[in-house]
């Protein structure tokens, strides 16, 4: 059964929702400050329009709609529209509203708003319910004192606020959870998303004020070549040939993405928030015509964003932001004809840290707990121990005469233990295997020594192995580490060809 206004149509879940939020508008206070949560794709739109037309319709008062983006005020003002309720924008042209009682409703950008009433130069009368689209950015909160006496309902995808020092819970008394992203998928409103993770190492990313990874210690580690190249492997063995979005942390390694797929002969284009207007829109138009389209963008894309023929979304960068984690997948999860599901990339260790996006999520607990939940996300370091390195085809190619690659660091360290044998026993067992792998598969000492190059990440894994063992896992300590390995590497291979 589906519910019809004269030009839209909400579904059942949808229509449920909606019924249970206008329990609370007309059993609770006029000043009660409510949450509303839906996935990205869910029609959030669409449900909040469907109250604005009904909620004027049985009480006559007015509604305001504030958003943070110009493209949100202009998507829900197209929005009302095609549910009949005559709005207007209050933009940056907008410095007064002598026509105000023309209009049943008004969608605001936050920031021109709060500037035009504390200014005093412009009054908005008679309105009974103020709507925050994306209510976890906290740019609205300074918002309301001028709506004390108007119902506050804030919609967002994640109730999880974006400033953890002001945490939803204090603006809001209470959360309604909407169909999760699962059931959505089940009830083929949003693709299934398929889930490729490659593991990158993170030890020297930095997290700052914000709670997040800094643009600095993001684009020291993605603009370095071998993630331009783990990169650019990716997308050829899962995304080559379909419409791709690169999510990066930085303009520099948006460019430098860019650039590498541009050597590599692709077609790509780069989008960040210095383009012009027109710039952004020839580039989306781009975007959108071309099937096999590679766009590298930052995080301008998250929201105000909808092109349902994506079909690869590229996490090339990592985040402890659990909003923008759902937000970058979201842009993949509209559903078309022939598109059922997407592939999503992590390179970040993001489906690590929060789970699969279409994972269950208890966002009464998050919405009630946020520190709890922010206290007990995985961290990088124990993501990285569960990592498992698996030498490339091409690596392996080279040790063809070697038939058993494999040293098991944990289970070596813990017999020396049990044996009561020193901790670098472990170690020196480990060189001696690489430097018999390099002498069985080389011509003379000269080979064997350029053949131990190609063990770089083999070392780098074991190495880092044996400093979770011994507890001893700084940066410093692994690179001195990583370098003595080789040296002695080296040393172990002229001692074997001499001993031949």
């Amino acid at each position: 059964m589906m519910q019809k206004t004269e030009e839209k149509v909400l579904y059942d879940y949808q229509e449920k929702d909606l019924e249970k939020i206008f329990t609370y508008l007309s059993d609770y206070p006029e000043s009660y400050n409510l949450c509303y949560q839906l996935p990205t794709g869910g029609g959030k739109t669409v449900i909040f329009s469907e109250i604005v037309r009904r909620y004027i319709q049985q009480t006559h008062k007015k509604v305001i709609i504030l958003t943070h983006r110009i493209e949100l005020c202009k998507q829900t003002s197209k929005m009302l529209d095609g549910f009949n309720v005559k709005n207007k924008i209050i933009n940056s042209k907008v410095k007064d509203l002598p026509d105000q009682d023309e209009y049943q409703c008004f969608v605001a950008m936050v920031e021109t708003l709060n500037n035009r009433l504390n200014d005093e130069k412009l009054e908005v009368k008679d309105i009974g319910l103020v709507i925050i689209d994306e209510a976890h950015y906290n740019s609205f909160t300074k918002l309301f004192k001028h709506f004390e006496n108007s119902f506050i309902l804030g919609v967002t995808a994640t109730p999880l606020s974006s400033n953890i020092k002001l945490p939803m819970n204090d603006n809001y008394k209470e959360l309604i959870v909407g169909e999760s992203i699962t059931s959505l998928i089940e009830k083929s409103f949003l693709a299934r998303a398929n889930t490729f993770s490659y593991d990158v190492g993170l030890g020297s990313l930095q997290v700052g004020i914000n709670g997040d990874y800094t643009v600095k210690s993001s684009e020291d580690l993605y603009t370095n070549l071998s993630m331009q190249e783990k990169l650019l492997q990716a997308y050829e063995e899962r995304c080559k040939g379909q419409k791709t979005l690169i999510f990066n942390n930085g303009i520099n390694t948006s460019w430098f993405v860019y650039q590498t797929f541009k050597d590599a002969g692709y077609e790509i284009r780069h989008l960040d928030n210095t383009h012009s207007k027109k710039e952004r829109k020839e580039i989306l138009k781009w975007f959108k015509t071309k099937p096999d389209a590679i766009l590298t963008s930052v995080s301008i894309l998250t929201t105000g964003f909808d092109e349902p023929t994506v079909r690869n979304i590229i996490l090339n960068r990592a985040t402890k932001s659990l909003t923008l984690y759902y937000q970058m997948i979201g842009r993949g999860s509209r559903k078309l004809p022939g598109k059922d599901e997407f592939n999503v990339i992590d390179l970040g260790n993001n489906a690590a840290r929060f789970g699969m996006w279409d994972a269950p999520v208890d966002w009464q607990l998050i919405f009630k707990n946020p520190d709890y939940f922010l206290d007990n996300m995985i961290s990088d370091e124990e993501i990285e121990q569960e990592f498992t390195y698996k030498m490339p085809e091409e690596t392996r190619a080279l040790f063809k005469n070697t038939e058993n690659i494999h040293f098991d660091i944990k289970k070596a360290y813990d017999e020396a233990v049990n044996n009561g044998e020193k901790s670098k026993a472990v170690l020196e067992e480990s060189i001696n295997q690489h430097a018999r792998m390099c002498v069985e598969n080389s011509e003379d000492v000269f080979d064997a020594r350029i053949l131990a190059r190609e063990l770089k990440d083999d070392i780098h894994d074991r190495v880092k192995r044996y400093s979770y063992c011994i507890i001893n896992n700084t940066k410093n300590y692994r690179d001195w580490l990583f370098e003595d390995y080789n040296r002695k590497l080296r040393s172990k291979i002229n001692t074997m060809f001499q001993d031949e």
